[in-house]
């Protein structure tokens, strides 16, 4: 499909961080300093990052280089009760737990009224790695998991349309990596045996569009608003016989909007809403036990059957002195995983809801800055409800998760 020779080393030496602090498997923040504040962005661009949040952010941040890497650990689990199979115990899915995931930005103030930049950044991506194996999943003991990467390189253009108004465009030119590993029970159910699990890591590429606006309502409001659309990729042929519609895997659309209001010359207070569009692709959207009679990897098979999410993000950035910016932030995302749909999403326990964050920026000269972050995800647990069919021997998939992340960027401006 979209084979770009220059952009392929770029995302594969970006994708070998591939587990984020998520909404869903989308990441609560695609830079350090926008994790400081909960994620914020819309309304608040902080960096060369920005376009990740809103391409309209560009527009005001100037000509500058950002680079920064975030050490992230999740913790995930899966707990299997009543099952007449013999299946019941706690699994652990942590055999891999610390990632490293890079970011980088570079924007130019081309005129007065446009620029132009690039911002480089990974979606939440998704990952588990049960040593010992599921048994319902395979019946050998054998390592069980997936391990997704999703990157973005963005090309973005803004345009001060006004005195106060920027409008800004970004192509998303998208790599994404995928591996499942020990699926084996699952084979009678797939359209396509030979490509269901234990094939490796397969590459998907593909692209969308993301637009934004940034007004300044007042000296004191600043408004934003965002929509990305899906994004189409290339099929993972090695997976055909797991994902739905023979191995499509598109990243969905986005939209939201935002606002940061200067409280005082020192204090400013923002928000963003957005909603994920998880249910627009079937890989994802689809029901898992209703859909598993309907073959996986058919037009109509099954999937993880999560929800549209909704994310709410406010954060506090405060100018303690010239040389010292402190932030905080609270990121709550809706559920995605349904209570009966458990079983599938032990290979996927996105499920954690509410982040809290700080940060600061110390200023080192008037060209150069650095910037960290420290986030963590609170536990929370999806309590299955009927998820596990009778076929597999009944009883109930309890999935839970938390995570840390500390992060560190440096900026250079030109």
């Amino acid at each position: 499909m979209y084979k770009w020779s220059k952009i392929i080393p770029v995302a594969v030496a970006f994708s070998f961080g591939n587990a984020w602090a998520t909404d869903g498997y989308f990441s609560h923040g695609y830079s350090v300093r926008s994790q400081g504040v909960g994620g914020v962005g819309i309304a608040l661009p902080q960096d060369a990052l920005a376009a990740a949040a809103n391409p309209a952010g560009m527009g005001k941040v100037g000509s500058r280089v950002d680079a920064g890497v975030t050490w992230f650990r999740p913790v995930r689990e899966a707990e299997i009760k009543g099952n007449t199979f013999g299946a019941d115990g706690t699994y652990k899915g942590n055999d891999s737990q610390n990632f490293f995931i890079p970011e980088l930005g570079y924007n130019t103030q081309y005129s007065e009224d446009v620029t132009l930049g690039v911002s480089v950044y990974g979606n939440g991506g998704m990952n588990t790695d049960y040593k010992k194996g599921i048994p319902l999943f395979n019946s050998n003991g054998r390592r069980t998991g997936v391990d997704l990467a999703q990157v973005f390189v963005a090309p973005t253009v803004t345009w001060k349309v006004h005195e106060n108004h920027t409008l800004g465009v970004s192509l998303n030119l998208a790599y994404q990596r995928f591996e499942a590993k020990g699926l084996q029970n699952f084979s009678n159910a797939s359209s396509s045996s030979a490509n269901l699990t234990n094939n490796g890591h397969d590459d998907s590429y593909g692209a969308g569009v993301h637009i934004g606006w940034l007004g300044e309502i007042t000296d004191a409001v600043t408004l934003g608003a965002t929509y990305q659309s899906r994004t189409y990729m290339s099929r993972f042929d090695k997976y055909k016989g797991l994902f739905a519609e023979q191995g499509d895997f598109d990243i969905p659309s986005t939209y939201g909007v935002g606002v940061a209001v200067k409280v005082t010359p020192a204090l400013t207070l923002a928000g963003d809403f957005q909603r994920i569009n998880y249910s627009e692709v079937d890989a994802v959207g689809n029901a898992s036990l209703s859909n598993l009679s309907n073959g996986l990897g058919n037009d109509n098979g099954a999937g993880f059957n999560w929800q549209d999410a909704k994310v709410y993000k406010i954060g506090a950035l405060y100018q303690y002195s010239p040389a010292l910016i402190l932030r905080a932030g609270y990121n709550h995302v809706d559920q995605p995983i349904r209570a009966g749909d458990t079983l599938f999403n032990i290979l996927a326990p996105g499920v954690v809801k509410d982040h809290v964050s700080i940060g600061a920026t110390w200023v080192l000269s008037p060209q150069s800055e650095v910037s960290f972050a420290y986030t963590h995800a609170f536990e929370n647990t999806v309590r299955g409800q009927n998820s596990i069919p009778a076929g597999f021997g009944g009883g109930d998939a309890n999935v839970r998760m938390y995570q840390d992340a500390l992060g560190v960027a440096y900026t250079w401006k030109l």
